[in-house]
């Protein structure tokens, strides 16, 4: 790696993730950037076990309007980013029993829910996934744009952004150490050692950690495990155009992966930060709810895996330098909905790190004080 403890640069960014390539991508454009990753590879963790599914009615209202916001990156076709494209049309439909109708209706309602989705009943619902069992849906609501997204195609067309603009990015580099020396960071890790004016913190489950290490308050990031599997698909079906079913109270989701379906009891199990692995229980409650809604028979797991989702207290991202420490800024807690939100939450992290506030375009519908990192704090007061 070499000696770098007399190497001085504007920003080290802490987490190669989605969300902090992203933001590292922008920032190199002409400032001096490092990203430190403490895996031997960028996007281990949650990056690399997304659902990878883009919808524009998942997350609450912030998270919703930054989805929004990213969708000219994700559906562009920009060849100098990406040379393939990193969206494919899928389709999201929440389904609902009986007693869940009125959930249904009332999320249905929503201002900017509304104009993406369409009500649907039982029958055409059970016509979109034909292996729901005739007395389970009787309601749906299709959101027809929601599309898959190719994970790692974004995120190396990120990296590769970064490196062109001449980043650096150093894998197996765990960060143990952060202390100020006059206006600059000394962002240490193993021997080696960093002096930076500004430490993007975008370690995702340990964004928390991270920020103690500064001697910084947390802002009460949580991680939740989730848990996925994928089984079989049902013999002589052709699954590939159906859309990814979701049960309107998030206790399951089925979506097609491959010529297989992934399943998931959309389990948000409060966690340590690890690399955290599927509990035989989790799996068993996927398999029981997704054969109590459908006729599918998983007779066989063929992989199975969890990750973490991240949260603040409101579940909203938490970007924005703390309040109590200068030049440490916060880029996390995206939750679930990180690989849909990076794009646009790339541009602001760049954008407030120049202290330049959110960009024009993206103003209306999202304000700093709505991912402001003293907002957790307070809210909890």
């Amino acid at each position: 790696m070499g000696d770098l403890s007399d190497t001085c640069v504007d920003v080290v960014v802490i987490g190669a993730g989605m969300a902090g390539v992203s933001a590292a991508s922008h920032l190199a454009t002409d400032l001096a950037v490092v990203v430190l990753e403490q895996e031997v590879q960028a996007g281990f963790h949650a990056t690399g076990r997304s659902a990878a599914l883009f919808s524009e009615v998942y997350g609450n209202r912030v998270v919703r309007a930054l989805s929004r916001a990213s969708r000219p990156v994700l559906f562009g076709d920009d060849e100098s980013f990406c040379t393939t494209p990193l969206a494919r049309s899928r389709g999201s439909l929440w389904i609902g029993r009986r007693d869940q109708v009125a959930a249904l209706s009332a999320f249905a309602a929503l201002p900017d829910i509304a104009p993406a989705t369409h009500e649907l009943d039982a029958r055409e619902t059970a016509a979109l996934f034909p292996i729901l069992r005739a007395d389970y849906a009787v309601r749906g609501l299709l959101e027809p744009s929601a599309s898959d997204i190719d994970v790692d195609a974004l995120h190396q067309a990120y990296i590769r952004a970064f490196r062109r603009r001449g980043g650096r990015l150093i894998t197996d580099a765990r960060v143990d150490a952060l202390s100020r020396e006059g206006t600059r960071w000394r962002v240490r890790f193993g021997a080696e050692s960093i002096l930076a004016d500004v430490v993007v913190n975008a370690a995702g489950a340990w964004a928390d950690e991270v920020a103690a290490l500064a001697g910084v308050q947390g802002v009460g990031i949580r991680p939740h495990r989730r848990t996925a599997l994928l089984v079989d698909a049902p013999a002589a079906r052709d699954i590939d155009d159906w859309p990814m079913a979701i049960d309107i109270d998030e206790t399951f989701y089925i979506k097609p992966d491959a010529g297989r379906l992934l399943l998931s009891p959309a389990d948000e199990t409060p966690s340590p930060p690890c690399d955290a692995q599927p509990e035989d229980w989790d799996v068993a409650v996927a398999v029981d709810r997704v054969q109590t809604a459908t006729t599918l028979e998983c007779r066989r797991i063929v992989a199975k895996w969890a990750g973490l989702r991240s949260f603040a207290p409101d579940r909203s991202p938490v970007v924005g330098y703390d309040e109590t420490s200068p030049g440490f800024f916060w880029l996390a807690g995206q939750g679930g909905y990180g690989i849909q939100t990076a794009p646009a939450l790339a541009r602001i992290a760049d954008s407030l790190v120049r202290h330049r506030g959110i960009p024009e375009d993206l103003g209306a519908d999202v304000s700093s004080f709505d991912l402001s990192p003293s907002r957790p704090r307070h809210s909890a007061d």
